[in-house]
């Protein structure tokens, strides 16, 4: 048993491409809060920090002239907990984890987020037996495959989109659309909507060749009244909080 055990802690290492000074590190990397004291979480700690500012400063040297939400959207899903729970099953971390009792009875194979969370301890553990520099690298080669396909073009949405789920996030009714005006014969018609929402009790007009581009401009005044511009780009988060300043 301690010879597989040594087996399979060699082959992570050869994975990882990094050799531990002090294997027990690794170990401790490996053991679940379940298992009980000590375990990985506070090398878990260690190892999400490093691995944001390892994944920041790569975003930052490789896309000289993205803005701050994108690359802020970039990082999520290089760090999300899918992305690491790949890394760790790739690196067959499951394993070797070290589980409570409950954890092992309950648990076949071992949850995706525990194998996530023992990357980032792992990356922690790396930290602890070597030095930042020797850390970044192997970070980086971890996360190559995933910065060579991060996508960090802007994600652009239509203004009904946009205003729907800034109600949402206010948790307020949906937008209302209501046909006020259709002029014109058959062919040219020209279709008037009004666009009300709760939010500050905002409404708007607006004008199309069919009642959907009509529903689009009506929505788009009344984001310009929350100072939104066409032309912008504004994250989840701080959608609302734009809003809410006005």
């Amino acid at each position: 048993m301690a010879q597989i055990k040594a087996t399979l802690l060699k082959n992570i290492q050869t994975r990882i491409a990094y050799e531990f000074k002090d294997t027990a590190l690794l170990e401790l990397a490996l053991t679940h809060k379940s298992a009980g004291i000590p375990n990985n979480e506070r090398l878990e700690f260690l190892g999400d920090s490093l691995l944001n500012v390892v994944a920041a400063e790569a975003l930052f040297s490789r896309f000289d002239d993205v803005p701050e939400g994108v690359m802020t959207t970039a990082r999520s899903q290089l760090v999300k907990g899918k992305t690491l729970a790949e890394i760790g099953l790739a690196l067959e971390l499951d394993q070797l984890m070290i589980l409570g009792l409950g954890e092992r009875k309950n648990v076949s194979p071992v949850k995706h987020s525990i194998v996530g969370d023992a990357v980032e301890a792992v990356i922690g553990a790396i930290y602890v037996d070597s030095d930042f520099v020797t850390c970044q690298k192997i970070v980086l080669n971890l996360l190559k495959p995933y910065l060579d396909k991060v996508s960090v073009v802007p994600e652009f949405k239509d203004a009904k989109t946009l205003l729907q789920e800034l109600m949402q996030a206010e948790h307020l009714a949906l937008p209302h659309y209501e046909l006020v005006e259709v002029e014109g014969p058959g062919h040219q018609q020209k279709f008037t909507v009004k666009c009300s929402v709760k939010l500050k009790d905002t409404s708007a007009t607006g004008e199309g060749l069919s009642r959907r581009t009509a529903e689009q401009s009506a929505a788009m005044k009344v984001l310009k009244q929350f100072n939104y511009a066409e032309s912008d780009t504004i994250s989840e988060d701080n959608r609302v909080e734009q809003v809410k300043g006005s």
